[in-house]
């Protein structure tokens, strides 16, 4: 009967995984008409900041990329291939570009990554954050992780199907199903697999591209950003803001930048 084994963790772990991606799906796409009417007047409003762009994009850390940056290529920062940051200009022209003045320190420099992090910590991307969650343009707490997490939950549970059921068809003397039904055993594994393979083509379909912080709405605004991004004229702070520092053309940029894992 270790076939009968085999049979229950296959269908075990597809319905767990398939039940887990629907409900991390549903908190992606609440109904359009229960969305504010704040929400739908900022969905379809102006295009996105570029702060804005870079949080629905990558999340506090891409912010704080994007404010070094720009506070480089403007020459009020000195960032070194070193992974050091000197400043240039103390006057920061916004609450985030002042909140990375402050993290280097009276010295006027400082290693990258201790600052890249108080800058992802600040009060000023916390209140970005809260802003974009208001107008339902991003993710409350992770919820797009959990997507991702549920996906691959789902890939995986298709792969113990197909295991399953191979370590089932192997286990000798068991070619039909059940009390000896004349359903091949194929048939009782492949349903679970059709399941999960289904699950798979419609997430695809319907909430694929996704961002870990970006909702819908917010995914729709982060498109237009992303064409502009891409196309022949497209701004590098753009391309920062939408693919992190690995945009950037100048190697020695991307040395200081990414060192110490800061690609992103």
């Amino acid at each position: 009967m270790l076939w009968v084994l085999f049979l229950l963790v296959a269908w075990g772990a597809a319905a767990v995984s398939c039940v887990r991606l629907c409900l991390a799906a549903a908190r992606l796409a609440p109904p359009r008409s229960g969305l504010s009417r704040e929400t739908r007047r900022a969905a379809d409003g102006p295009e996105l900041t570029l702060y804005e762009t870079a949080f629905l994009a990558g999340g506090p850390h891409r912010v704080a990329d994007l404010a070094l940056v720009t506070m480089h290529l403007r020459r009020r920062l000195l960032l070194a291939h070193t992974g050091w940051a000197t400043v240039v200009d103390p006057d920061g022209r916004d609450d985030v570009e002042r909140t990375v003045i402050r993290a280097i320190g009276p010295q006027g420099q400082s290693p990258i990554p201790p600052v890249r992090a108080a800058a992802a910590a600040a009060d000023a991307v916390r209140a970005l954050a809260d802003r974009l969650v208001a107008a339902g343009l991003a993710l409350p707490g992770g919820a797009g992780t959990d997507l991702a997490s549920a996906l691959r939950a789902v890939r995986g549970a298709a792969l113990l199907v197909a295991a399953m059921g191979t370590a089932a068809l192997l286990t000798p003397g068991r070619e039909q199903g059940p009390g000896g039904s004349g359903i091949p055993l194929l048939v009782w594994f492949g349903l679970p697999l059709v399941l999960t393979l289904g699950c798979l083509a419609i997430a695809r379909m319907e909430v694929h591209p996704y961002s870990s912080w970006a909702s819908p709405a917010g995914q729709r605004l982060l498109d237009v950003r992303t064409r502009a991004a891409d196309g022949p004229e497209g701004d590098v702070l753009v391309a920062v803001a939408v693919r992190g520092v690995r945009a950037v053309a100048d190697p020695a940029l991307r040395a200081a930048l990414g060192g110490a894992r800061n690609v992103r």
